[in-house]
């Protein structure tokens, strides 16, 4: 189940994932999730072929939906778990009211209200193969570039928060360069 939510991000409900996502698709709780490890390096993700939406696009390191019920935190911990294996602490929610409407080249709406997280990773990583097909630890600045060059090899979630999101992951220890 999603929870749904009005336009400022206030629950109104809850419905069926695997029903949710489509040509019309209502406008829901997810979240995004930046992970830095001790070094400050910044963790990317390229979403599984057999995804529903955007197979094989680079994105942050992990994302997904709260259930109902459940505080955004402990869905960052779960779905970090999940997709990638890995514990994480720190979680910091930096862009409390991101929220984009896009549609893939399938034709599946996503019509999300998403804040966006940094968190610590404090472990080493071991990606669940259903859901990240690679993974690097890059800089942001080289991100930034990256997106720069291609946004369409990346998700749109990320293309949209990334200028946004630079100055905190300053603050997560990650190191921004200049392009930002």
């Amino acid at each position: 189940m999603v929870v749904l939510v009005d336009d400022d991000g206030a629950p109104i409900g809850v419905h069926d994932k695997s029903t949710v996502h489509g040509e019309s698709t209502p406008r829901h709780l997810a979240f995004s999730c930046h992970i830095v490890d001790a070094d400050g390096r910044l963790l990317v993700t390229r979403r599984a072929l057999g995804k529903l939406t955007w197979p094989g696009v680079w994105t942050n390191a992990v994302c997904g939906h709260p259930h109902p019920g459940e505080s955004l935190e402990d869905a960052v911990r779960r779905r970090a778990a999940f997709e990638l294996g890995i514990d994480v602490d720190e979680i910091v929610c930096v862009l409390p009211e991101f929220g984009y409407v896009a549609r893939d080249a399938s034709g599946i709406q996503e019509n999300e209200y998403c804040p966006v997280f940094t968190a610590r990773a404090v472990s080493s990583l071991d990606p669940n193969p259903d859901e990240v097909a690679e993974f690097r630890w890059t800089t942001p600045s080289a991100l930034v570039a990256a997106v720069g060059a291609a946004p369409w090899a990346f998700s749109p979630w990320l293309v949209e928060h990334l200028a946004e999101l630079a100055p905190h992951l300053t603050r997560a220890g990650a190191e921004v360069g200049a392009h930002v």
